[in-house]
This record gives C-alpha cells, sequence and structure tokens, in this order.
C-alpha cells in the first residue's frame, strides 16, 4: 500500500499529464480551426478549381455567367479569367479598358451601341456609339481576338481596316444595323483575315457600295462558313468572282444573296454548293422558260441540306413551286419582301409541315392566315409585316384567330395589322399560353376594338393573365390605364415593355414601375406620361438596363430632377431641333442608362448630359 505522500506524487503527475493532453488537444483544435479557416479564407483548393474550371466550359449563356461570377469572389475571379465570350449590351455602360481588364482571355465580343428607337429615325446617326475606342483598345490587349458582333453601332473605313490587321486569327464579323462604312472597308476584311469563317451584314447604312469587295477575297481562301451581304444592293456585284469564292469554300453553310441576284445565276449558286443549311435566294424574278424552272427545281433538289431559305424579292409568277422539293425540310421561311397572294402561300404551305419559323408580307391576307393555321402545326415564330403598297386590306383580326386556333406551339408573334379585337387577342392568350414575345402592332394610333369601339384593355390583359412566361410586350391601340393596371399586376416576368401612342395619364406607368420587378427595357413614344410618371421608378432605373422616352410630356426639371437623385445613372436629354431648354420645356426624347464609367464624352451639340 503506497503512502499518502506517494500518492499525492501521483496524483500530481496525472494531473501534469492530463494538463499536458489538455494543452496538446486545445492546440490541436486550434490548429485544426486555423486550418478551417485557411480553406475558407483561401480562395479554392486546386481540386476544386479543376473542376469549377471543367464545369464553367459548359455554361455558354452571358446571363448564367453573370449569375456564377456573383457566388463569391473566388468564383468572380475564376468566371471572369476563363470566360470565352463577353456581352456588352451598351457600349456606353462600361469602358473598353474596364472589360478588357477583368475578362483577361475572351475571344468573342458582342456589342451594342444604340437605343433599339434608333430604327425608327427617332435619334440621329451622328449620336455615338462609336466602335473605333473599342478596337483601339481590344488590338493593345487582345491582339487573339477573334470575333466581333456589333450591333448598331457606329464604324469607319480606317475601323474596319484596324480590325483586319491587328488580329491574325480573327474569323468572324457580324455587323446589324451598322453605320459609317463602305465597301473599302469590308475589301480590307476580306484580303487580310486570312482565317475568316463568318462575314455576315445585316441592314447596315453603307457610305459608299460597289461590288469590288469581292475581289479582295485571297484566290486560297477555303474556310468561309457563312457570307451574307443581302442589304448592299450594288449592281455592279462581280457574280464571276463570287462563284470562284463559293467554289473554294466548300465547307459554306450559309449564304444570303442581295436583290441583284436573278433566278439564273442563283441556279448557278445552288450547283456550286449544295451542301447549304441557310439561303438567301436574292430576287426571284424575271421570268423564266419552262425549261429553266425545271433545271432551278432539280439544283434544288439536290440541296437535302437545306433549312432556312430568306430573301425572294420580286417574286415572279410561278417561280415558287421551284423551291417546293426541299420544302418538307424547312424549318425556316421568310417571305417578308414577297408580295405574294393567298393563292400561292397556300399551295407553298402545304408542302411545309415542319416549319417553325415564318415571316409573311400582309399581301397574304387573312385567307392566306387560314392557310398557315391548317398546315404548319408546328410554328413558333410568326411575324406579318406591313406592304409599302396596300392593293387589298392586309390582315385582321380574323387572320389572327386563324394562327391562335391552329398554332398552339406559338412562342412569338409580331402582327402588324389595321384592325383589332378585345375577342380574338382573348383567343389568342388562351390557345398560345405559352408566349414569350407579344407585338401587336395596330397601324392607326390609338384605335379602339373594330366591332365594340372599346379600348383594347381587356385583351392585352388576357395576354399577360395567361402567358406567364411572356417576357417581351409591344402595346399599341387605344389603351386607358386599365391594360397598365393589368400588366403590372400579372406580367412578373416581363423584361421588355415597348409602348407606343397608347396610355392614358401616369398612373398607367406607376402600375408598370411598381409591378414588374424583372423589367430590363421600357421604351415609350408618342405617349401623354409626364415628369410623375418618370419619376415613379426611381427605385427601379438602377436595376434596369435602359429608359427611353420620346415625344412624351417629361421636362427637363423632371430629368433633372432624376438625375439629381440618382447619380449612377446617365440621364441624356435629346433636343435635335434646338428646342427652348428653359426648367419647364418638353424634351424631345430622354434616354436614362446606367453606367459605371460616368458620362460619356463624344457627345454631339444636341445631347445634354444632366
Amino acid at each position: 500500500m503506497k503512502k499518502a505522500s506517494d500518492q499525492d506524487k501521483d496524483y500530481s503527475e496525472l494531473g501534469r499529464e492530463t494538463s499536458y493532453s489538455l494543452s496538446r488537444c486545445k492546440r490541436s483544435h486550434a490548429e485544426e480551426d486555423e486550418s478551417e479557416q485557411q480553406k475558407q479564407d483561401s480562395p479554392l483548393p486546386v481540386t476544386n478549381r479543376d473542376l469549377m474550371e471543367y464545369v464553367l466550359k459548359f455554361i455558354t449563356n452571358h446571363r448564367d455567367r453573370n449569375s456564377v461570377s456573383l457566388v463569391c469572389k473566388a468564383w468572380n475571379v475564376m468566371e471572369a479569367t476563363d470566360r470565352p465570350r463577353v456581352y456588352v449590351g451598351n457600349c456606353y455602360a462600361v469602358s473598353p479598358e474596364r472589360v478588357c481588364q477583368r475578362f483577361t482571355k475572351f475571344k468573342s465580343l458582342t456589342l451594342k451601341g444604340k437605343p433599339r428607337f434608333a430604327d425608327f429615325d427617332l435619334l440621329p446617326r451622328n449620336w455615338g456609339s462609336f466602335a473605333l475606342p473599342w478596337i483601339k483598345t481590344l488590338s493593345e490587349s487582345h491582339p487573339f481576338l477573334e470575333e466581333l458582333r456589333l450591333k448598331r453601332m457606329t464604324l469607319s473605313d480606317d475601323c474596319l481596316e484596324l480590325i483586319s490587321k491587328s488580329f491574325p486569327q480573327f474569323k468572324s464579323l457580324v455587323l446589324i444595323s451598322c453605320d459609317g462604312f463602305s465597301s473599302d472597308g469590308l475589301a480590307n476584311i476580306a484580303a487580310n483575315c486570312r482565317q475568316l469563317t463568318h462575314l455576315e451584314l445585316t441592314e447596315n447604312i453603307l457610305n459608299h457600295k460597289t461590288g469590288s469587295w469581292l475581289h479582295a477575297f485571297p484566290s486560297g481562301l477555303t474556310s468561309l462558313v457563312s457570307l451574307s451581304f443581302e442589304d448592299i444592293d450594288h449592281e455592279d456585284m462581280d457574280f464571276d468572282a463570287l462563284e470562284v469564292l463559293l467554289s473554294q469554300c466548300r465547307g459554306l453553310k450559309t449564304l444570303r444573296l442581295n436583290r441583284n441576284v436573278p433566278l439564273i445565276q442563283l441556279q448557278r449558286v445552288i450547283s456550286i454548293c449544295p451542301q447549304l443549311v441557310e439561303l438567301g435566294t436574292g430576287s426571284f424574278s424575271p421570268a423564266l422558260s419552262q425549261k429553266a424552272q425545271y433545271t432551278l427545281r432539280q439544283s434544288f433538289q439536290k440541296c437535302s441540306e437545306l433549312r432556312t431559305l430568306s430573301g425572294f424579292w420580286s417574286v415572279a409568277p410561278g417561280h415558287l413551286p421551284t423551291i417546293y422539293p426541299i420544302c418538307s425540310n424547312l424549318v425556316s421561311l421568310n417571305l417578308s419582301y414577297a408580295p405574294i397572294c393567298d393563292v400561292e402561300l397556300a399551295d407553298l404551305v402545304s408542302h411545309c409541315s415542319n416549319i417553325q419559323k415564318l415571316w409573311l408580307m400582309d399581301t397574304v391576307e387573312d385567307k392566306g392566315l387560314e392557310s398557315v393555321a391548317m398546315s404548319c402545326k408546328n410554328l413558333q415564330d410568326f411575324r406579318v409585316y406591313p406592304s409599302s403598297t396596300r392593293a387589298g386590306q392586309g390582315v385582321t383580326e380574323e387572320g389572327f384567330m386563324h394562327i391562335a386556333r391552329g398554332c398552339p406551339k406559338l412562342r412569338a408573334i409580331l402582327y402588324f395589322c389595321n384592325q383589332m379585337t378585345n375577342a380574338a387577342v382573348e383567343v389568342m392568350s388562351k390557345n398560345c399560353v405559352d408566349l414569350l414575345s407579344f407585338r401587336l402592332c395596330i397601324m392607326e394610333p390609338a384605335k379602339p376594338d373594330h366591332t365594340t369601339s372599346a379600348p383594347m384593355d381587356e385583351g392585352f390583359g388576357a395576354i399577360v393573365q395567361h402567358c406567364k412566361s411572356l417576357r417581351r410586350l409591344s402595346l399599341s391601340g387605344w389603351l386607358t390605364d386599365k391594360a397598365f393596371e393589368y400588366i403590372g399586376m400579372h406580367a412578373k416576368n416581363l423584361e421588355r415593355l415597348s409602348v407606343a401612342f397608347a396610355g392614358e395619364s401616369d398612373v398607367g406607368l406607376q402600375y408598370v414601375l411598381r409591378g414588374c420587378m424583372n423589367l430590363k427595357k421600357l421604351e415609350i413614344r408618342d405617349s401623354p406620361f409626364g415628369d410623375m410618371a418618370l419619376l415613379s421608378g426611381l427605385h427601379r432605373y438602377e436595376s434596369m438596363h435602359s429608359l427611353w422616352m420620346s415625344n412624351c410630356s417629361v421636362t427637363i426639371t423632371g430629368c433633372q430632377w432624376l438625375a439629381k437623385h440618382k447619380p449612377r445613372l446617365n440621364v441624356e436629354v435629346i433636343q435635335k431641333n434646338d428646342k427652348d431648354n428653359t426648367p419647364n420645356a418638353l424634351v424631345e426624347s430622354v434616354y436614362v442608362y446606367r453606367s459605371v464609367v460616368g458620362h460619356r464624352k463624344d457627345r454631339p451639340s444636341f445631347v445634354m448630359a444632366l
């Protein structure tokens, strides 16, 4: 038996050991906590980073990439360095230097300039949106750039020359509704971009147009996949040079010709390129002999890969049957330049059972739309444009209802008409509940329901109530505040709203700005909304992309108040005709957009930045 002193000694040693063990456990836990904290503070472990980089390769949509970048700081940095394509919806919302500093490896840039209402001549061409500052910055920081997609931008021939000489790997140039350049600038692109795969020109305004730029393509070029010049209406086009180019580029999939290419030359083109997937036909005239028509039909029959047809300027009677052999393969058909009648359309669409996208001119009238409804059950995108010379009544609510009842898969519709009824719009809302875009353009301003003389409130109200996925909406006709109340209450997913010649009071716009929390773009013209309506959106504008108002009742004082209380927004007042600039004077147009770089420095004299 141990003595008391020995026991005390043992207990003392046990206490020291226990104390040592506890302190060691504390140090161990502390080290683990510190290690865990370091893991949390560090961007990402190497293995997780590799996995995330692999996942990001499959996320291509710019909106999805933006969402990924907001998860945490580490993902923001990783996503920025890994993004292959950059989309800038407003060239004045951010500087080119800032874009190039953040996104260091992108090879494709999509850049948009002027607001959309510039297409309606509401904005002078010298307003801005110059591409040159962007091209200069890119040439210094991103010489490996491969693709540029520019929309509503102004660029000169010197700018196109800089593009052609600054990017050795440049492959794709897409210009949509741009201006300021000529055929000489296109010649520089053709001559210097030796790896060019896409050159697409759509609805541009050229200073000088000749066909000589087709000569500039090098003789050994074989890389072209897409060539579109349907809006360059030069009569001196060198067709021999075009034939040589097409014969070299055996991988060509898209070709859109201008209206100066007649049917005889079209037949030679498709004989050279039977592998085409998309074709802009050029002019579908003049008259051909029966033998020539048979030869053209045989040439089309060999184009087994063809899925999209457009063009069809000046269609000669009896020529549409030449495309019948490939109609069953078509998913897209654009006849918006072809003033054909209902009988011609009925015969054509009876062969187009798989069509998903169809654009027409209103010369087909309601009877033609009935044929579409009977034959095109898979139709998803449908448009009817007005003809410049109206011989008949065009299309009405009757044709509209035919489409609504016969095409339940419809996702987007643009419909120009002279008259409409609430009942017809309600039929559309109940039969086509998956609509994403609904644009109804009643061409006579503030026109009521054709049969009841009531406002069109209930029709548009039905659209926003039944079509829960609606993203884009264009309003026309006689509308009261009730229609805007319906929109604010039910259009919760609406992102883009266009209003023309519609509205009753400021209260209507207040309903929209308070209720449509996902609204990104708001475009208004020739409507009665004033300062109260403008300022009711103070809480919304910083989360939106832009607001455009022209020929409304907004004053300079209202615009100044907005600029004062929202300094992070650019508020630009546009007075083209040297109007009165006193505080209570009405502004001609106001353009509001968010920007991280402040006011732009290239404003013309008629633009006042507040």
